[in-house]
């Protein structure tokens, strides 16, 4: 199963060569990206339902990835946020899962860790689609109505 990915990352070589790498060796299909927190959250405003998973860095050509964490807030559980950047001091990261982020992997030393962590969501993903969803309320049954008895014992 192919994660639909949406990724804010404000460098272009980086990004094309991060969306070249990760739709090569991680099941993500990148269905749009933004460069500036005000695109990024205008995206994800107008297609809420859009996306399975956002990549976000921190520092953008306008704005922050701080914006964008706080514009995904509202999201689905099945949704999820994880913050890629250079800067991935204690502090930082902190702010991060504060603010609702998933995970946070470094640039510069944790691409591997991104790429499991997609393939375990989309082994999730895959999970709660197998699973069917509970019936509909009208179809639960609490019990059967009582009858009388009707034993041999109590016949004539």
């Amino acid at each position: 199963m192919l994660i639909n990915t949406f990724l804010v990352e404000d460098c272009a070589d980086i990004r094309d060569t991060l969306v070249e790498a990760m739709e090569e060796i991680a099941p993500c299909r990148f269905v749009a990206h933004a460069n500036s927190e005000s695109t990024a959250r205008q995206w994800l405003h107008t297609h809420p339902d859009d996306w399975q998973l956002a990549i976000v860095d921190l520092l953008l050509a306008d704005g922050s990835g701080f914006g964008v964490l706080r514009q995904c807030q509202q999201r689905r559980p099945e949704q999820k946020v994880v913050v890629l950047t250079g800067h991935s001091h204690e502090s930082i990261v902190e702010k991060c899962l504060d603010l609702g982020a998933d995970e946070v992997f470094d640039k510069s030393g944790e691409l591997e860790d991104l790429v499991e962590y997609c393939r375990a969501h989309a082994a999730s993903l895959l999970e709660v689609k197998a699973t069917p969803p509970p019936p509909p309320a009208a179809w639960v049954v609490d019990s059967f109505p009582r009858t009388t008895d009707v034993s041999p014992s109590t016949r004539s």
